[in-house]
């Protein structure tokens, strides 16, 4: 008797808790919108593959992407990975249509060897009315914005005056739509860093003096500790990924500073077990785009200081970068 008691009062808390789990409804992905400049360092395509991992494992959903750098092949780069990985509709927004340069490691091979819709950023779309229309699209408080480059066209969002997009002025927009950010920026606890001072300060001012709602720094000293992209990388890539392509021209797998792809992590699986979040304090930005982490704490800003072990952080964010490609890609020779 004690045995059939025993065997149905585990069977009913069997039941409760599959019942339990099919009540609970599926996390819904996050919508975001990546602000990068892929030109002169490699971690942003780095970032971008992680980008695509985490939509393939549901837990993003990719709305677009601005490309703040007058690099000339910038653009078709990121629609190069974007499009090797199952996703060549992205909406791809640009900063400069025009003076462009030519100084990526990296950018002009992988627009011109793999396909893409631009030839060079001429071709691509103004980043503020990309922006707008994202976020004019989606539900209110949702979004989430992680830049990994220079802040010229957050700011310039943040500046943009209501068009037929939609009747609201870019801050409103912002504190409308926007869930969080993320930032690769400025050096903790003080320091300068390039995404704040170069080439354009006055557009950190502009964002840290208008921006509103919950912000994380990804400061240059984590990204700094982290080297990813190395030989182990190299060894389980596919060749004919543009990452790889993109690790192998930039220094041939030598490996590099995560500064990047520490923001992509913060931003989709949060600080975890990975980091802590020190938010006793606010980020101060001077003209030249220097910063300090000042008291008091204004309640929205933080910035990370690691907490697990470097080789464990390494390896996850190497293991999300060997995103593979849809198996569409690789029966059409490579070629979507």
């Amino acid at each position: 008797m004690i045995r059939i008691l025993f065997w149905g009062l585990f069977l009913a808390v069997i039941q409760t808790n599959s019942n339990a789990d099919r009540a609970t409804p599926l996390a819904m992905p996050i919508p975001v919108i990546l602000d990068t400049d892929m030109d002169s360092d490699v971690d942003d395509a780095g970032a971008l593959a992680m980008l695509h991992a985490y939509e393939k494992q549901g837990k993003i959903r990719i709305l677009g992407v601005i490309v703040t750098s007058d690099e000339a092949y910038s653009a078709g780069c990121t629609d190069a990975i974007n499009t090797y990985f199952g996703r060549k509709n992205i909406p791809i927004g640009v900063s400069q249509r025009d003076s462009l340069k030519t100084f990526s490691k990296y950018t002009q091979q992988i627009t011109q060897s793999f396909p893409n819709r631009y030839p060079t950023n001429a071709a691509a779309e103004d980043g503020t009315a990309v922006y707008r229309r994202l976020l004019a699209a989606e539900k209110d408080g949702s979004v989430v914005i992680i830049t990994i480059g220079h802040l010229t066209s957050l700011s310039r969002l943040l500046d943009s005056a209501p068009d037929r997009i939609s009747k609201l002025s870019g801050i409103e927009l912002v504190r409308k739509k926007v869930k969080r950010w993320s930032c690769m920026g400025g050096q903790f606890p003080a320091g300068k860093e390039a995404n704040f001072y170069r080439p354009d300060p006055a557009s950190t001012v502009n964002c840290l003096a208008k921006w509103t709602l919950p912000v994380t720094f990804a400061g240059w000293e984590v990204g700094n500790q982290i080297i990813t992209g190395g030989a182990l990388f190299k060894a389980a890539c596919p060749p004919d990924s543009p990452i790889y392509r993109a690790y192998e021209l930039y220094n041939n797998f030598k490996g590099r500073a995560g500064w990047d792809q520490i923001a992509l992590l913060e931003a989709v699986e949060g600080a975890g077990s990975f980091f802590t979040v020190k938010k006793d304090g606010h980020c101060y930005v001077a003209a030249d785009g220097s910063n300090q982490w000042k008291s008091p704490s204004n309640t929205i800003h933080g910035y990370l200081v690691i907490q697990a072990s470097i080789d464990r952080i390494r390896e996850h964010i190497d293991e999300l970068m060997l995103v593979m490609p849809l198996p569409v890609y690789k029966k059409s020779g490579g070629r979507p």
